[in-house]
């Protein structure tokens, strides 16, 4: 089972992506197939001991870059190295794709090449945030500003069985983000999202606030990609200026640094527990395959962990999981019922 890595999409791309990827064939036996420039990553890869290492070269000849509209650059960039990693997905040659480009891109490819699964009208970007008991799984950070009430309550479900079979919890705790736990408050989206998720075969818990996307209160918590956006990038800054100010009270006194060698485990424990690496990517669900989007920053190690992590979502068949629990949730055409709209045919307006 091979994963498709686009090496090209990343800011400092094809080096982090292809050692990255020599990481993950090398320390957890993954097959990979680094889609690019050939010349650029036969020449990262000379770099590298990949003596006995599964490791192909896919060529695309296009790159879409940061600033490049998500459906223009699927459309019109057919040999893209993201929408050819896709294209090896369709074909039956990889059965996962990582990627640190564009994100609003690789969403638009996911969905454009492998399509939408039944039961789905927007795909969404997964994260995993940790908590003081494990992990809470945030959905949509980024994919979809623009929500419906019933967009809403399909990436309950597939967080729901996200939870369920990735992360292991026996009955997750779904939980939509407001304003205020009180059932008074929300908005216009949140409330009428709310009564659909209470008539759901789910543990619908209610209304969750901000602060207990970290206290291990729930397991998923349900937004649209604009507030989930916003909720990703303050925590990355937060967690970004704990570690500087922790620095700089270390380095403030002779005591200080005393102290911190004492507690150098915890410390490191705490960075590692806080490193978005640790995580590699955050999941696209509601495509009929595998992708995964990882920050255009990412380092090898992410990109290592991502490319573990897609894998084993591929192993562990959870898309599949995913189908039943949508046929169960919207049965027979139950979506139209309930307001859903045809599905969008690209995703312009997505969060970076």
């Amino acid at each position: 089972m091979r994963v498709a890595v686009d090496v090209m999409g990343g800011d400092n791309a094809p080096h982090v992506e292809v050692e990255g990827a020599v990481a993950a064939a090398r320390e957890f036996g993954v097959p990979v197939t680094l889609v690019g420039d050939v010349e650029k990553v036969q020449a990262e890869l000379a770099r590298h001991n990949c003596k006995g290492l599964d490791i192909e070269v896919w060529h695309a000849s296009e790159v879409v870059g940061m600033h490049d509209s998500a459906s223009d650059a699927v459309r019109k960039k057919k040999d893209s190295s993201i929408r050819v990693a896709f294209e090896l997905v369709k074909g039956g040659e990889a059965v996962a794709v990582v990627s640190a480009g564009n994100s609003g891109a690789t969403m638009a490819a996911g969905m454009f090449v492998l399509k939408r699964m039944k039961g789905i009208d927007r795909a969404a970007i997964a994260q995993l945030f940790p908590t003081v008991s494990g992990k809470t799984l945030v959905l949509d950070v980024g994919g979809n500003v623009d929500c419906k009430p019933i967009h809403l309550v399909q990436f309950a479900v597939m967080g729901e069985v996200y939870a369920r079979f990735v992360m292991g919890v026996d009955n997750p705790k779904v939980g939509l983000l407001s304003n205020g736990e009180e059932a008074s408050k929300g908005n216009e989206l949140t409330r009428e999202t709310s009564a659909l998720l209470r008539e759901k075969p789910i543990n619908y818990i209610g209304y969750v606030e901000g602060r207990d996307i970290f206290n291990g209160s729930v397991d998923v918590v349900v937004c649209d990609g604009f507030v989930g956006n916003v909720a990703l990038k303050l925590s990355e800054g937060l967690a970004e200026a704990v570690g500087k100010m922790l620095k700089a009270e270390i380095k403030s006194s002779f005591l200080s640094q005393i102290g911190y060698l004492l507690s150098r485990k915890a410390f490191n424990n705490f960075k590692k527990t806080v490193d978005y690496a640790e995580y590699g990517g955050a999941p696209l669900l509601g495509i009929n395959g595998v992708g995964m989007i990882c920050h255009g920053g990412s380092n090898p190690k992410a990109i290592k962990n991502a490319i573990r992590f897609a894998h084993e979502y591929a192993l562990k068949g959870v898309n599949g999981r995913m189908a039943e629990k949508l046929n169960e949730s919207f049965p027979g055409d139950a979506r139209e019922r309930e307001g859903a709209q045809a599905p969008d045919a690209g995703t312009e307006r997505v969060a970076s």
